[in-house]
């Protein structure tokens, strides 16, 4: 079966050294393979801290990230394209650091709301930076993912058609599609979706998430399509589970993400349900 992931907002609200300790404990516990790690301040992660806990605790650890409008590699703006780079650069570091081979979410752009499309020169900024981030996380042995997200979350991409458009434009082996089920339930048909990325061999990594980002299979999703997409394809890289609550998530985060319900306050028990969840229906034939 596909590597189960979590992601750490499930457990915790940032990533202190007893923050880490007790994400990634709680990952084990829950039956997960591996845990999402926030790099929304790459800095502020103990690297050789997080690499030991996770190691002692036989979880892997990956990383994703949405970049600040101060920091928008899309922007014509050269100086905060560069303060993108920094960002993303750290952010792969985290990364390398803690032994994990992974890096997406919103590496492409701002996550928020935009009010204009992106301009010839911010595309133009972002392919070159995300050229030079590919070939970084070549040489460490990382794949980017990018996350394709809803209309509110970003003004670049918003579906599987626009993700490949970019990977041929940035031209690199190691660029994937990151899929996640609560964006293209929006945005197009999630089914649809796993097939296109997988006919272009970009289907990298797939996050799972209920369309108010609740418990699984209490929302709009179908998840029956959606997993049998999956298994149609052969997809056998990482699920991950994502879902957010006011509960746990600073009160920022929950702004920009536009949580203003809290759907779920047990983390653990929202957790052992999504592995139930998922597993159920990975496994069926």
């Amino acid at each position: 079966m596909n590597p189960l992931g979590i992601h750490a907002l499930v457990w915790v609200g940032g990533f202190s050294r007893e923050e880490c300790e007790y994400a990634v404990q709680s990952t084990r516990q829950a039956g997960f393979d591996i845990l999402e790690i926030p790099a929304l301040d790459p800095e502020a992660i103990d690297i050789a801290h997080t690499r030991a806990v996770l190691a002692d605790h036989g979880v892997k650890g990956v990383c994703s990230l949405g970049l600040d409008p101060d920091c928008d590699i899309s922007s014509p703006d050269a100086e905060v394209v560069r303060r993108g780079e920094e960002r993303l650069a750290a952010a792969l570091s985290v990364v390398s650091g803690i032994g994990g081979d992974f890096l997406g979410g919103v590496v492409y752009s701002a996550l928020g709301k935009y009010n204009a499309p992106v301009t010839p020169e911010g595309r133009r900024n972002m392919v070159t930076a995300l050229r030079r981030l590919a070939a970084r996380a070549a040489d460490a042995g990382i794949t980017i993912g990018l996350e394709v997200v809803n209309r509110y979350e970003s003004n670049v991409l918003n579906t599987v058609p626009q993700a490949l458009e970019l990977i041929e434009e940035i031209d690199a082996p190691n660029v994937m599609v990151h899929v996640d089920v609560y964006h293209s339930n929006i945005e197009e048909v999630p089914a649809t979706a796993v097939r296109q990325a997988a006919a272009a061999g970009r289907l990298g990594y797939v996050h799972i998430g209920e369309s108010h980002r609740g418990y699984l299979g209490t929302g709009t999703v179908d998840f029956g399509a959606f997993f049998g997409a999956l298994r149609e394809v052969g997809y056998t890289g990482p699920v991950t589970f994502e879902s957010f609550s006011r509960a746990v998530v600073s009160p920022q985060l929950s702004n920009r993400l536009g949580v203003w319900r809290d759907l779920w306050a047990d983390g653990a028990d929202l957790a052992r349900h999504a592995h139930a969840f998922i597993t159920s229906h990975l496994t069926r034939s």
